[in-house]
């Protein structure tokens, strides 16, 4: 007989986990090439975007969307570049991380 409490609680440090690799993810995505979590680069601070779409309830849907299709505009004239490599659950994932810098 299989204890359901192991496998809720393996599940859980599995969905935790995810959450604490953001930064490893955006390392392995290239996304620390133009941005860093407390300074302008190329593009903005992860901070800078945590605190711009605090209150914005649309956020992690709209910058997830950005992450993977690139935009422009909102920061300036240097595009973001479409990130063909990451997938809607790994930006949703980002983005998630980003957020919660602020």
């Amino acid at each position: 007989m299989v204890d359901t409490r192991y496998i809720t609680a393996g599940f859980a440090l599995l969905m935790s986990s995810s959450a604490l690799a953001s930064p490893e993810l955006a390392r392995s995505k290239n996304c620390v090439a133009c941005h860093h979590v407390e300074r302008k680069m190329i593009g903005p601070a992860y901070k800078a975007v945590a605190e711009r779409y605090a209150k914005d309830e649309a956020a992690v849907t709209k910058l997830s969307e950005k992450v993977v299709k690139g935009g422009g505009g909102s920061w300036g004239e240097t595009p973001m570049p479409a990130q063909a490599s990451v997938t809607p659950a790994e930006a949703e994932t980002l983005v998630k991380w980003i957020l919660s810098l602020q």
